[in-house]
């Protein structure tokens, strides 16, 4: 990979970044327009990246960041750890981004409310500003989200540095949502959930679950990270997972926005932060995808994987919408379970479980996992079910006892069922199955939902 620019890329990102910063001075025109200047750091967001990844190749390789990608023919180094970067272009955004959502809040709490015609009491002028007005718990929720993404960065990195051990590493995000959980406590504190209508006469029409709600929090700030890391082994994949999950979430976020709700609505503000932080993670997710897609320049590294899990796991939570961020993301779920048996050591689970690539053919084909002695019964018996109805590939000896079987992840299920491809030819049809099973998802959160629960708070 060249580190540095075309000219038809430096004039390209040199007029985005342009048009973005013009956009930015716009806004404090008007009101501040918050969602428009997110579009614009969004965009100034995948210049930087763009830019930092190429110029900070060569830095990343001399610093040892280097790995070759075994999937070609022509194996040679590439840098790694790249999401790294990205990470912390988008937290540098999102810092930098504080001042806008709150711009019309930050006026009315100053003395006169920012007119100067304004006579004030002299209580007011003792007292000073009207911090009463100020929004000190959507603050709060912002900086927490901002703590918690920092926080996993940092272990991301540590990762990547030092190579932890699954077994170290799966409790990672969660203390990385600490600040996260603290502020939902303070600020909000809900721990009821609305109880489905065939349960309501036992139940109630809300039941209070109490703590167990955070520990329901607390595992989907695990999962949404170790699912990005456990799908994964090809180029492109983290990332292009990573992108059509936010978009789906942002059109999910903008069903609540004029003109397809009625405004304000209750959850307005809710899905208005949820898209503070997830149009500069697109524009950052954008700028690694150039470099990431298939033959990959780059690799992302587990970093990208935590940061961007996080993501969707802050959006979810303090966004309070974490079941619906679940059903956008089936196929990792489908994946975490098809996995268990190896994840769980009930089978051997080698190092590497990524697809394997034939020199000969030029395609993936399904990895295999060898094993030294037999799987125990009830072992044997269940994978030879799945290899009944086409979930896995089993081979057995003679005695009928299992000696092989294909490595238990999504992408070599997908070599199983339809056979050897090209590696973006498995990726864009993972990312096909992730689009629709993510579409299907908002359907039934807002229609199909309707026939066990009472209504769908984007009619409230």
């Amino acid at each position: 990979m060249t580190c540095t620019l075309s000219r038809t890329e430096t004039y390209s990102l040199l007029a985005l970044s342009a048009a973005c910063v013009g956009v930015l001075a716009n806004t404090f025109h008007g009101e501040g327009e918050p969602l428009i200047a997110s579009l614009a750091f969004s965009g100034i967001a995948f210049g930087l990246s763009y830019s930092l990844i190429r110029w900070l190749g060569d830095t990343f390789m001399g610093a040892g960041l280097k790995g070759r990608d075994m999937a070609k023919t022509k194996t040679s180094e590439i840098p790694e750890t790249m999401g790294a970067v990205c990470a912390i272009v988008y937290l540098l955004v999102i810092i930098i981004f504080i001042p806008f959502p709150f711009y019309k809040d930050i006026v009315a709490a100053t003395s006169g409310g920012g007119n100067r015609d304004v006579v004030l009491e002299i209580e007011q002028v003792e007292t000073g500003r009207f911090l009463h007005r100020f929004p000190h718990s959507k603050l709060a929720s912002y900086l927490s989200a901002i703590l918690s993404l920092q926080a996993v960065v940092l272990l991301g990195i540590g990762d990547d540095l030092f190579d932890i051990r699954w077994r170290h590493k799966l409790l990672i995000p969660a203390f990385a949502a600490i600040p996260m959980l603290i502020v939902y406590f303070v600020d909000f504190g809900v721990t009821k959930v609305i109880v489905p209508v065939p349960l309501q006469p036992y139940l109630g029409p809300l039941f209070d679950v109490g703590w167990l709600y955070y520990a329901y929090m607390a595992a989907i700030a695990i999962f949404c990270p170790n699912s990005i890391n456990i799908l994964a082994g090809i180029n492109g994949i983290e990332v292009s997972q990573s992108i059509v999950i936010a978009l789906l979430l942002v059109l999910n976020d903008t069903l609540y926005l004029s003109p397809f709700t009625r405004y304000p609505h209750p959850a307005t503000d809710s899905h208005l932060f949820s898209l503070y932080l997830l149009l500069p993670f697109i524009g950052v997710s954008a700028a690694l995808w150039f470099h990431n897609w298939y033959p990959a320049k780059v690799f992302v590294g587990d970093t990208y994987c935590y940061f961007a899990g996080m993501v969707f796991a802050v959006v979810g939570i303090l966004g309070h919408f974490s079941k619906t961020l679940l059903l956008l993301f089936i196929p990792q779920i489908f994946n975490f379970i098809y996995s268990a048996p190896q994840l769980f050591r009930l089978v051997p689970c080698p190092r590497h479980r990524l697809p394997r690539f034939n020199a000969r053919t030029g395609l993936l084909e399904p990895s295999i996992a060898q094993f030294q002695r037999p799987p125990p019964t009830p072992v044997a018996l269940g994978m030879k079910l799945l290899h009944q109805m086409r979930l896995l590939q089993v081979t057995a000896n003679d005695k009928g006892e299992v000696v092989e079987s294909t490595n238990f992840t999504i992408l070599n299920l997908w070599l199983v069922w339809f056979g050897p491809m090209r590696e973006d030819k498995l990726a864009i049809g993972l990312l096909g199955m992730q689009t629709a099973c993510g579409l299907v998802g908002l359907i039934v959160r807002h229609r199909m939902a309707l026939l066990v629960f009472s209504q769908d708070n984007l009619g409230v």
